[in-house]
This record gives structure tokens, sequence and C-alpha cells, in this order.
């Protein structure tokens, strides 16, 4: 039984670092206390992942706040408003999936329209089925899911000073720079 458990949890790591390698589709999210890496699932949701991908090349991301943090929840950024009515100007077509909102999930926040999502993304901190099949889901933490937790939580206007995307990057991009 040991020698199963440990062959499973080694096939795990592998098959993480392996994803992890595909640096076009693994964005870094900077935070003020440190860098969270997104798997980004370009074969579940590929016109949301192209969208997330030019949004970021075009530093939209930076500087942004997360303006609705729920403990247990979620944290929600992406509003260049700040308040959670903003967006890039571009709505994204839905790409719902079988794939579950557990935690560490990143999906699109919308409107009551099911192709209203936009620049606005979530970060799922507590099992929430009840999304399943209603939010696209574009990616999930692979590292760093403890700065997420770190996020002030509150919603915006009662919360002030919320806590800031730092920087956004395509790992590509980063590797080429160096």
């Amino acid at each position: 039984m040991k020698i199963l458990v440990t062959t499973l949890l080694a096939l795990f790591f592998i098959g993480t670092v392996a994803r992890a390698a595909d640096l076009e589709n693994t964005l870094y999210l900077d935070l003020k206390d440190g860098r969270v890496v997104i798997e980004m699932y370009p074969k579940v949701a590929p016109k949301t992942v192209k969208r997330i991908k030019q949004l970021v090349r075009q530093g939209f991301y930076d500087g942004l706040t997360f303006h609705r943090v729920i403990p247990g929840f979620m944290a929600q950024g992406g509003d260049p408003k700040g308040d959670g009515t903003g967006g890039s100007g571009q709505h994204i077509p839905a790409e719902f999936s079988n794939l579950h909102h557990l935690r560490g999930t990143v999906s699109m926040a919308r409107s009551e329209g099911l192709n209203s999502a936009d620049s606005q993304f979530f970060i799922v901190l507590g099992v929430s089925p009840f999304l399943d099949g209603k939010y696209t889901i574009w990616g999930r933490v692979v590292s760093g899911m403890k700065y997420v937790d770190h996020i002030k939580a509150g919603v915006v206007p009662e919360l002030k000073n919320p806590d800031k995307i730092i920087r956004m990057q395509i790992a590509a991009d980063v590797v080429k720079k160096k």
C-alpha cells in the first residue's frame, strides 16, 4: 500500500512539473506576498485563454485590484474600474466544461448573460460545485496558493485599499527576456 501511494504521489508531481513546462500556457501572477503560478487550459477554453494572453501581454492587469474577496469562496479581480462593473470592452463567448470549481481553479467572472465574460476572473478559495457548468474555467493555480489566501478580504466600496495585481506575465515571455 505504501508503495502504491508513493508511486501515485510521484506521478502526480511529475505530471504537474511536465504541465508547468508549457511556458506559453503558464501565467505568472505577482502579488504583494509572492508569485502565483497558473497553468492555463487552452484545450478546455481556447478563446478565453487566447484573450487572457492578449490582455496580459498588453499589461492590462498590471496594477488592477482584487475588488471582491470572500474568504472560503473566491478572490475576484481584473476590473479596470475597480468596482466590479468594468472590463476590457470585448466579451468572450462562454466555454463551459465538465471541470469542477475546486480550490485553486481560475475561472471567468460574468454578468447574467452567458457570453458576458470580459476581463474579470476569479480564483476559487474553497470547493464551489454550484459554479460548475456556469462559468468558464481556464486554468488552475499550480503554486503560490498561500499568496492568494493572503489577499485582503472584502468587497469594494466597503473594502478600503484592496490588494493589487502587481504584474501578470506569460512565463514564455519572461524566459525570452533573460
